[in-house]
């Protein structure tokens, strides 16, 4: 065999070459394993980082879950294992004993450890739900009480303490921020009723701040879902949902529906920017200044389903007082908004975009 050959003199590969092209063959998989690896990194978890009271207890309630859950099947796991081994075929273990009628052991190991393991996931689990209660998180009265001031009178009396504290010791904080959200297809719209001024595709909240949320769908039943700050609940047509939040750091997280509702929905996300209460009170300066109002009428034209691939935001100031419910009574009145079939018969083709304006 030359250098050069890879054959042995018997017309087999050589061992070293066949080495070497399984080796290669190997570095041919790094770039593959790399791009599933990609997907990661941090910036698409945004559950395992949560950045608020509510979503940072449901982040503990889900690792302990697991870990218990974990743990259980570990054990189990490991007792099939020693069963197996122990008695083996070929091994002289004793596998029978006539005269053996019940042990206290067994029966204290077969029902004492699932009843104490379900309890205690029973008891973080209620703690969990009223904590993250939507309709009064017990989990941003934590954080308020924490804060101190005027909002332990906004929320009534102590919260908890035993509730998971998400937010370290925030400064002393101002009112609730009242927020209407209104889905359509397939777009978002948060009013803010006090302040008289409304977004498309974009919620603007203080950090330190609860935020108490009203949601309802001018069309079909929708998520409202931020990972980094609140988990989903479901937003229906003609209802009103609550939901609240309290961020812990500034910052822009991503918002979307997590419910399935046409075409439009692979594109049906929004921006959701916490700020610093003086840069937010400017936010609102320069909204309440937007030359562009929001009436009922133009809220028909916003809730014509709408595509918007250029991830557009709209903002609107003199918000018609009552918007909310009028939305509401005209949906239960039957009000629809049809969806052109153009619009969704091929939705790999590039499509025009209508803008609002």
């Amino acid at each position: 065999m030359s250098d050069c050959d890879p054959y042995n003199n018997d017309g087999t590969l050589a061992g070293g070459y066949m080495a070497e092209r399984r080796w290669e063959r190997a570095r041919g998989l790094v770039p593959v394993l790399a791009a599933m690896l990609s997907g990661c990194a941090q910036k698409g978890f945004w559950l395992f980082h949560p950045k608020g009271a509510v979503a940072r207890t449901e982040w503990h309630t889900t690792i302990l879950d697991v870990a218990v859950m974990g743990g259980v099947i570990l054990v189990a796991g490991g007792l099939v294992v020693a069963f197996l081994w122990r008695y083996r075929a070929g091994n002289r273990a004793r596998t029978y004993d006539p005269h053996f009628t019940s042990s206290l052991v067994i029966e204290v190991l077969v029902w004492g450890i699932p009843l104490v393991v379900v309890g205690y996931l029973s008891y973080f689990s209620v703690k969990s739900v009223f904590a993250t209660n939507p309709y009064n998180p017990l989990a941003v009265r934590q954080a308020v009480d924490r804060a101190g001031g005027g909002l332990r009178e906004a929320y009534g009396e102590r919260a908890d303490p035993t509730v998971v504290d998400a937010m370290g010791a925030p400064p002393p904080a101002t009112r609730p921020l009242q927020v209407e959200v209104v889905t359509t297809d397939w777009q978002w719209v948060f009013i803010y009723p006090h302040q008289r001024v409304a977004t498309v595709n974009e919620l603007v909240m203080p950090v330190h701040t609860p935020v108490e949320f009203d949601l309802t769908s001018a069309t079909v039943v929708n998520d409202f879902f931020i990972p980094e700050l609140v988990g989903e609940i479901d937003i229906m047509p003609g209802m009103r949902t609550k939901q609240a939040l309290i961020a812990s750091r500034t910052g822009t997280y991503h918002g979307y529906s997590d419910d399935y509702s046409g075409g439009g929905f692979s594109w049906m996300g929004f921006r959701a920017r916490v700020e610093s209460p003086q840069r937010f009170r400017s936010w609102i300066k320069k909204m309440q200044a937007q030359p562009v109002h929001l009436s009922y009428s133009r809220f028909r034209q916003l809730a014509r389903p709408t595509i918007n691939l250029s991830e557009r935001i709209s903002r609107f100031s003199q918000v018609q007082a009552g918007l909310f419910d009028h939305v509401v009574e005209r949906v239960m009145e039957g009000r629809v908004y049809p969806t052109p079939l153009a619009m969704t018969e091929n939705m790999t083709k590039p499509m025009k975009v209508r803008l609002i304006k």
